[in-house]
């Protein structure tokens, strides 16, 4: 009778090691997969960001070459009336839709009944306007949209090139008491869909020439 005993203690003791094993491999199989998910997730949000500041990169724009400037009234007390600049790609990556508002305002440089998606806004010391009107025109290589692609430069152009009171003068744009004259410093701030913000620093000179060179 007592080996049966001690054969059933046994048997007891051998189950509920059994069911003390299993519960640590449970415990410790949820602790596990709580400490991946835990390192999965900050890993895939870390790969987001990543893939967002790369998306960010590849819609920037840049600068290419100089930004000229049209004055029809020239020496020490001349004005601008139009200014133009090449833009490009920075990494050659995301297309950046530049097409063109579709009509300035009334005998304004202002945009009006837009279809544009990218804003140019003009800063000086005097006064800040918003969404100007401006045309794009594709230099070298062109697949006859407005799309900016790889290897693609637009000549973008704000203004006419007479000081006149037709629509689209930068003149216009602005209100008509503080114009861009002779040594006055201004912004042209680029803001597309994506991608950073392109802004274009220039100080007319302190006499004015027909066509200039802005630096």
């Amino acid at each position: 009778m007592l080996k049966k005993f001690l054969r059933h203690e046994k048997g007891i003791t051998g189950l509920e090691t059994a069911i003390i094993l299993i519960a640590f491999v449970v415990v410790a199989a949820v602790f596990a997969y709580t400490a991946l998910s835990a390192g999965l997730f900050p890993t895939q949000k870390g790969q987001e960001a990543v893939y967002a500041g790369l998306k960010e990169a590849r819609s920037t724009i840049e600068l290419r070459g100089a930004v000229s400037a049209v004055a029809p009234s020239t020496g020490a007390n001349g004005n601008v009336s139009q200014v133009s600049f090449t833009i490009a790609s920075v990494l050659g990556g995301e297309a950046i839709d530049f097409t063109p508002p579709t009509a300035p305002g009334t005998a304004t440089g202002i945009a009006a009944g837009t279809a544009n998606k990218v804003i140019i806004n003009y800063i000086d010391q005097d006064q800040n306007v918003t969404n100007l009107y401006w045309t794009a025109t594709a230099l070298g290589k062109d697949d006859g949209d407005y799309l900016l692609e790889t290897d693609e430069k637009f000549e973008i152009t704000i203004g006419g090139s007479s000081n006149t009171s037709a629509p689209g003068n930068l003149l216009n744009a602005l209100d008509g008491t503080h114009l861009l004259g002779v040594n006055k410093t201004f912004s042209l701030v680029l803001v597309t869909p994506i991608g950073a913000v392109l802004e274009i620093e220039r100080t007319t000179p302190p006499y004015m020439d027909a066509i200039m060179n802005l630096r």
